[in-house]
Parts: C-alpha cells; sequence; structure tokens
C-alpha cells in the first residue's frame, strides 16, 4: 500500500481588501472591538464576477509549481467549498476543465470549515488504495456572497481566499492519519438556512446568509478540538510535545489560542494567519500552510497536526510528516 506526501502547496486572496476600519463605515462596529473579539484586521473580497473556482485555479498553479507537476499529471481532484460556482457541475469539475485535463475523478466535498481536512483524508484513501498517485486537493470559498453585510455579528468574521496542496504516493508516510467526524444535531447554530431543495428565494434575504449562535459555536469548537487532537496523538502514540507546528483552521483569534492551550503549545508554534484573511472556511488550513511553508517556518520532515471544526457540527484533523 502506497503513503502519500504533500509535494506542493499554494495558496491565493482576491486582490480587494477590506479592514476593519471600512466596517466601521458600513455598520455599528469598531476596529479595536473587532480586533479584541477575533483578533482579525482585515479581510479579501472576491471581485464582481471572480468566483470560488478563479480563486481555486490561483491557488492551484501556485502548487502545481512547487510540486514541479503539470496539469497533466493531476489524476484526482477534490474541492471543499460551501461556495461552489454552480449548483452542477462541481467546481471541481471546473477546476478540471479550466486546467485542460479530463478523464479523472473530480468533485466537491461539502464540509464547511472542516472541507479540506474530509478532502485531504478522502485523496489520502484514494492515494493509500493506488487509485491515484498526484491529487489535487483544494479549499476554496467566496463567503462574501452569503455574508450579510448589515449584520455585525457575522459580517466581521468572514472572507474569501483559497489554498491548494499536492497530494503525491510515496514509499514514506507523509500523512500519517486523518480522522473526521460530524453531529447534525448542532445544524442550527451555524448555518445557511435557505436551499435549492427547500424553495430557495432570493428575496427572503436573510435567510440566505450566514447565521450563526456565536456563543455556543464557541464553546463547542474548543471543546471538540480538544477531543479530535487526543484521539489523533493517541492513535498514533505521538506526544503532544513532539509536535513541531500546529496549523489550525483560522476561524476566530481565541479559539486557535484555546486550542493551543489544550495542547500545550506556544504560540509561536501555532501557524496564524486569520489576522491577516479572516475566516475563509475550508481555504483557511491551506493558506496558513502555504504560508508557512514559503516563509520558511515549516520545512520539510516537520511533524504537523491540521484541526479543523465548521457548521454541521463537522470537525476533522490530520497528523502529517511535511
Amino acid at each position: 500500500m502506497s503513503h502519500s506526501r504533500i509535494a506542493g502547496t499554494g495558496s491565493y486572496l482576491p486582490e480587494k481588501i477590506l479592514t476593519n476600519k471600512d466596517l466601521e463605515t458600513m455598520m455599528d462596529t469598531d476596529d479595536a472591538w473587532i480586533r479584541e473579539r477575533t483578533g482579525i484586521k482585515r479581510r479579501h473580497i472576491a471581485a464582481d464576477g471572480e468566483t470560488t473556482s478563479d480563486l481555486a485555479l490561483a491557488a492551484t498553479s501556485r502548487a502545481l509549481e512547487m510540486a514541479e507537476l503539470d496539469a497533466d499529471d493531476i489524476d484526482l481532484i477534490v474541492v471543499g467549498t460551501a461556495t461552489p460556482d454552480k449548483v452542477f457541475p462541481s467546481t471541481a469539475c471546473i477546476i478540471q476543465r479550466r486546467l485542460g485535463i479530463s478523464g479523472c475523478a473530480a468533485f466537491d466535498v461539502q464540509a464547511a470549515c472542516s472541507g479540506f481536512v474530509y478532502g485531504l483524508d478522502v485523496a489520502d484513501r484514494y492515494i493509500r488504495t493506488g487509485a491515484a498517485k498526484n491529487a489535487l486537493v483544494i479549499g476554496a470559498e467566496t463567503l462574501s456572497r452569503i455574508t450579510n453585510w448589515e449584520d455585525r455579528t457575522t459580517a466581521v468574521l468572514f472572507g474569501d481566499g483559497a489554498g491548494a496542496v499536492i497530494l503525491q504516493a510515496t514509499d514514506e508516510p507523509g500523512i500519517i492519519s486523518t480522522h473526521i467526524h460530524a453531529d447534525g444535531k448542532y445544524e442550527d447554530l451555524l448555518e445557511v438556512p435557505q436551499g435549492i431543495s427547500n424553495g430557495y428565494d432570493a428575496l427572503r434575504a436573510q435567510e440566505a446568509y450566514i447565521q450563526m449562535n456565536g456563543n455556543a459555536v464557541f464553546r463547542r469548537a474548543v471543546a471538540t478540538l480538544d477531543s479530535i487532537a487526543r484521539e489523533t496523538l493517541e492513535k498514533n502514540n505521538v506526544d503532544k510535545h513532539d509536535l513541531d507546528w500546529f496549523v489550525p483552521h483560522q476561524a476566530n483569534l481565541r479559539i486557535i489560542t484555546a486550542a493551543a492551550k489544550k495542547l500545550d503549545m506556544p504560540m509561536e508554534r501555532v501557524i496564524v494567519t486569520v489576522d491577516e484573511h479572516a475566516n475563509t472556511s475550508a481555504a483557511s488550513i491551506p493558506q496558513a500552510l502555504d504560508t508557512a511553508v514559503r516563509d520558511g517556518r515549516i520545512k520539510r520532515g516537520d511533524l504537523l497536526l491540521f484541526e479543523a471544526f465548521g457548521a454541521g457540527f463537522t470537525w476533522g484533523s490530520a497528523l502529517l510528516r511535511f
């Protein structure tokens, strides 16, 4: 049985930036409050006509370049997204067409903020069984399209962006283990209430946007991330102090700090990018990873822990040797 490792990373943020100061002119909020509560300074917003697949392609190009591969080498595409270009075909199929390739499996995974970890789990299993050799795993979102810019409780939290990795077959373990879970009974704590099959009506605007019970989500996220970390480390007989880097979903600095404290990880060994792009859902872990790889913090051989938590609720982790 083959193993898989990350051969290349890439990320992309739209050019338009919306700062906390900009939000002060749009709603009843202020920069100091946002920073104190979330750690966020700014978020990037997709331009009119700029789609999730546009962001994903830019990130993919950079990941392919790092991996020294051509698009033709890709034999699996998995896209984690809650904001696809279309109802169908999948964003993965759109990306496949735009890469100029065909024939390989291509599909989306919808696990909200856990989408990238879910996608990584799926792609790793394809490679382990010999069904793929070079998998493209993407997290990409245009959350600004489902954000109510009049609701200060959610509008300050989200942004757009994409991250991608090339997962490649190898003889030595890179991805050591992945763990994914869900519990649908928390559906109403974080959701976009409107959908296609229940009679989507764009005029019912308040139900076409993200709605969240922030305090309840925070409490559940911190407890769940602690649980998944313990599960992952115990499964692999790894001491938490042996981790080189913690790469969490970038939802909120308070959640990241609380999760790091549970792991007894100093913040100097936690990759934090939420201040620069806010919560980009499925895109945030590959974005944070790419940032730290390219600035030299994360190096080959480092032991990493990914953790994510999102609407559903869904949650997941990955332990890997980079």
